[in-house]
């Protein structure tokens, strides 16, 4: 039967009349209403009217329309329809931003008919109640408040319940694994909080589950592979979780996902991209700062759902795929600090919003590049600095002057503070934004949106509504705000170093007890690629809300520009007291120079007086530096001395008299280790810290390059599976390197040492350690802001501590890898039998050569054997033929170190020797990248097959002698765990037994 528009609407009247009139009369039991009394006391409720019934809707039980638009509620409803319409019960308690001060009422047990608690954005305190599990809910939120302990597994008896956020509170321990038992469950909201342990495996059967949000908790273990059964999800949020990567494949497989975001994973393994990502309802894919590798794929150019993709902060290579054009229009893409390459299309020029700053981009036309075309942020898009340092997209920007000094007042007017003007920083960024205004020398970056944003654009400044009562307030009435990354560039600097202050003050959160104080706001802070501030929190270094705090930092500028980076983690509350209040704030920045800048003003010489003072000068200099030469008073070690002081690095200097009072005065006892360097030490300063010194022998082939080449290389780089620098030492003639102390010496030495030196290293060891050696390297040669070559991978050079971890030692010999040249003509250094062909014949010097002595190390790990040896009247033998002619013959197993009899896996042991025969490829372009190495050793990957070249092939007599010789290293009188003896007994060897080759440029 056919409705009209009249009768429908009489309909609904008909329909109101009878509810009200149901109501009409019907009241709260009164066990409900003294249930509601004792609720309000410890809710801190103290506006609820009982003078009228709670269910009248009268009086405060029911907020109006102008405070729900505001976001708060005041809501008691109630079910009216019981016992003929007589009796009500309560079924919804919304208390919304109402900083409430009690705590959570176990009382509401009293409700029997209660099916929905919300007290978002209060200033609750305690935990959850066990009790409410005996109750029939279908919504818990209590969403920005500030809630401890851990949940109650008694949450878990809720089989009705729905959805449960407890998001942007205090709650700790671990997840109760119960929760994954619940049938019903939807919605579940766990971020910001500091959740420990892994995802229990019972969430697994959460079939019905919607959304998920586990950010910025602290987390273990990695995304787990049963998300792919939750086919039902909609909205995934893992940012700054604690979780590490690979993203699971089967999350292709969760076809309703319309928002998905997954950002800095933990650790450093590599992952691809996901296969058949083309969701056909995604609007939002945040894959950031997850490790992925490879390239950009191509599907995504398809998907016309897409609003946001953010792949910022990868390791992604290739150019940007021509399907990219149907949606850049649209769609808004953030592919900063990646490796990507090639030209930049020219249909990008027409962006909604395209951020590809930092990258490796090819640019045709220097001279008319620009840092920010359209919508498009080009900012450090080329990796391709002009003579000054600058990145090419400022190349024509000419300095009137270089400056001693820069000051800046991050997202506010021009101000004089202590008689410096700070610049004007007002204007409004972008999504997609490099600013630099006029003759300024400086600008910053700004990549992203805030995601969930209430309102329709975003705000990348922020400003205080009340008076600051601190000490130069103006430079803290405003500053500039970022969703991602903030980066601000200065250049035209004099060289040298710098004073720099980072001044801060949170004034997006309130000073009160409301809500509006408990947003906590974590971010990281880089100056000049190093990260100096991890997980800084202003309000707790300032010691409040409103309060100015200042970082000050030391740090050089070498190439006349200064770059200092924010960047959101994923930690930190993002939804108080607003949602998309979060990220990096800076309130102003000022840079000095320990340099003071020339007098303006003074007396003035004339030229010919100072060309005769400059002349008198440099006479007397010449004289008595001369003087000086001749009676031997000047040395290398002295200029050495100044030139490390001048690096300003990060490190000790310590006192010749501490090495000597640590080391019993170099005492023969305390010999560890002798090298191509010197003798190395053991020592003990004087807070109990056990050290390794280093000294630098006259007889050393290494001079005083060498020397500050690793100092810098090494005090630039910081991983688990490199040697940490305490400092050094330069004093009279001595030079002194104070590295940590590793317990079991080096790989060498545990392997093929003397006898009373070497190390039972099972096979579960030597694959640790084979992986721990890749993983280095990977970070070395990929991960590291500096991108290095070590060019001296060998056994000795890799130290094991006392839990037999590797870390890789001995940077003296590193250099950069200049990645525009695939191809750099060096001086030869490095060890025979573990230089690459390449390298050894011609100089050419990628990063393909410490892979190639990496694959040397793995066939050593796995042999027990040193690679080469030479025979009298024989030409030199390698380890390497050996492994080539076994797997000729197929007997890839006789290669094993006999010493681990039958106890190996000889699975895991053919994937390492397939990937040592990869990585010595006469060839370096098939060679894998460490990374590569890493994800096949691990199984990850599947290894590709070796193809031999024809000199490769080995002659029948040779093979003979080879495995008779190899065969023979394993004979001894004192059992199997006896191997051959060579001359590996140094720790932190800079040459253990083989020769540099110099003198080749």
């Amino acid at each position: 039967m056919k409705i009209t528009r009249p009768r429908f609407f009489f309909l609904l009247f008909l329909a109101a009349f009878c509810s009200a009139y149901l109501a009409f009369g019907a009241t709260l039991s009164k066990d409900e209403v003294d249930a509601l009394k004792d609720i309000a006391k410890t809710l801190g409720k103290k506006d609820w009217d009982f003078s009228v019934d709670p269910c009248s809707g009268e009086n405060n039980w029911i907020s109006s329309s102008i405070q729900d638009r505001g976001g708060s509620k005041n809501n008691v409803i109630c079910d009216c329809s019981y016992a003929s319409g007589t009796v009500c019960h309560v079924t919804n308690i919304l208390l919304k931003r109402q900083s409430l001060p009690g705590t959570l009422p176990p009382e509401i047990v009293r409700l029997p008919y209660l099916q929905e608690i919300d007290l978002t954005r209060n200033y609750l305190s305690g935990g959850i109640p066990k009790a409410w599990g005996s109750l029939n809910l279908i919504n818990i939120s209590v969403v920005g408040n500030r809630l401890t302990d851990s949940i109650p597994n008694e949450i878990a008896n809720i089989s009705t319940l729905q959805i449960f956020a407890v998001e942007a509170n205090q709650l700790s321990g671990n997840l109760p694994p119960g929760l994954g038992n619940l049938p019903q469950i939807q919605k579940l909201h766990f971020s910001s909080n500091n959740f420990t342990g892994e995802i229990p495996p019972t969430y697994a059967k959460l079939t019905s589950l919607q959304e998920l949000r586990i950010s910025d908790n602290q987390f273990s273990g990695k995304i787990p592979d049963f998300i792919q059964s939750w086919t039902s999800l909609k909205k995934l949020v893992i940012e700054g979780s604690g979780l590490s990567g690979p993203i699971p494949s089967g999350i292709s497989l969760l076809q309703n996902l319309t928002d998905l975001r997954i950002s800095d994973l933990s650790g450093s393994e590599f992952s691809p991209f996901p296969q058949h990502l083309n969701n056909p309802s995604l609007k939002h894919l945040v894959l950031r700062s997850c490790n992925i590798n490879g390239t950009l794929p191509t599907y995504l150019g398809t998907m016309t759902t897409l609003k946001t993709i953010d792949l910022s902060f990868n390791k992604l290579s290739g150019p940007i795929p021509s399907t990219y054009e149907g949606i850049i229009k649209k769609v808004d893409i953030y592919l900063t600090g990646n490796l990507l390459t090639g030209p930049v299309p020219v249909w990008t020029k027409t962006a909604k919003n395209l951020d590809i700053s930092y990258n490796n981009f090819s640019i045709e036309s220097q001279g008319s590049q620009t840092c920010q075309d359209g919508n498009m942020n080009l900012f450090s898009s080329s990796f391709m600095p002009d003579d000054l340092g600058r990145v090419s997209c400022l190349r024509s920007f000419e300095c009137p002057k270089n400056s001693y000094s820069l000051h800046i007042n991050c997202g506010g007017r021009m101000a004089t503070v202590n008689e410096s003007i700070y610049d004007d920083d007002s204007g409004e960024a972008g999504r997609a934004r490099f600013v630099h205004i006029g003759e300024r020398n400086w600008g910053f970056s700004s990549t992203g949106n805030f995601m969930e944003s209430n309102e329709k654009g975003n705000h990348y400044t922020t400003s205080n509504e009340s008076k600051l009562s601190i000490t130069n307030a103006e430079l803290y009435m405003t500053a500039r705000v970022s969703p991602i990354s903030l980066t601000y560039y200065g250049f035209c600097l004099v060289n040298g170093n710098y004073t720099v202050n980072l001044h801060f003050a949170e004034i997006m959160f309130a000073n009160n007890q409301t809500y509006s104080s408990l947003g906590r706001r974590l971010f990281d802070v880089y100056i000049q690629g190093k990260l100096v501030m991890k997980n800084f929190n202003i309000a707790e270094e300032a010691g409040g809300v409103g309060k100015a705090v200042i970082k000050p930092f030391r740090t050089a500028v070498t190439n006349t520009t200064l770059e200092i980076r924010l960047y959101w983690a994923g930690k930190g509350t993002t939804v108080i007291p607003e949602r998309s209040v979060y990220g990096p704030l800076i309130s102003a920045i000022s840079a000095k120079s320990d340099n003071e800048p020339p007098s303006e003003n003074g007396n003035s010489i004339s030229p010919g007086a100072v060309v005769g003072i400059v002349a008198a000068v440099a006479i007397i200099v010449i004289l008595v530096f001369g003087i000086l030469w001749w009676k031997g008073c000047l040395g290398k070690k002295n200029s050495l001395a100044k030139d490390i002081k001048g690096l300003d690095l990060q490190m000790g200097l310590f006192t010749l008299r501490q090495i000597k009072v640590a080391t019993n005065n170099f005492n023969i006892s305390n010999k560890i280790g002798e090298g191509g360097f010197g003798p190395v030490y053991k020592g003990i300063l004087s807070d109990k810290t056990i050290i390794a010194v280093k000294q630098l022998s006259s007889k050393s082939n290494q001079g005083n390059r060498e020397f500050l080449n690793e100092i810098g290389m090494i005090s630039a780089l910081q991983n688990p599976y490199l040697v940490k620098l305490y400092g050094c030492c330069v004093e009279g003639d001595q030079l002194l390197l104070v590295y940590e102390y590793l317990e079991n010496n080096s790989l060498a030495r545990a392997l093929f040492g003397p006898e009373e030196h070497q190390i039972k290293l099972d096979w579960q060891t030597r694959h640790r350690i084979c992986v721990g050696i890749a993983r280095g390297l990977a970070y070395l040669h990929e991960e590291s802001r500096l991108k290095v070559v070590h060019r001296d991978i060998k056994a000795t050079n890799v130290l094991l501590d006392k839990d037999l971890n590797p870390k890789i030692s001995d940077f003296g010999l590193a250099r950069l890898h200049e990645e525009e040249n695939t191809h750099i003509s060096t001086r030869i250094a490095g060890t025979y039998g573990y230089m690459a062909p390449e390298y050894a014949m011609h100089g050419y010097l990628t990063d393909k050569a410490d892979v190639y002595s990496f694959g040397i190390v793995a066939l050593e790990i796995i042999s027990g054997k040193n690679n080469s040896t030479h025979q009298q009247k024989e030409e030199a033998l390698y380890l390497v033929d050996w492994a080539h002619m076994l797997k000729e013959k197929d007997n890839l197993m006789e290669l094993v170190d006999r010493r681990l009899g039958s106890d190996f896996n000889k699975e895991d042991v053919t994937v390492m020797i397939n990937v040592a025969l990869l990585c010595t490829n006469v060839s370096p372009t098939l060679r894998p990248a460490m990374s590569s190495v890493v994800s096949m050793l691990e199984g990850k990957t599947i290894v590709q097959e070796t193809v031999l070249e024809s000199s490769e092939v080995l002659n029948e007599k040779k093979m003979e002698t080879m495995r008779q010789y190899y065969q023979d290293l394993c004979i001894s009188k004192d059992g199997p765990w006896t191997a051959s003896s060579t001359s590996a007994i140094d720790l932190y060897p800079m040459l253990m037994d083989s020769s540099y080759l110099e003198g080749r440029n």
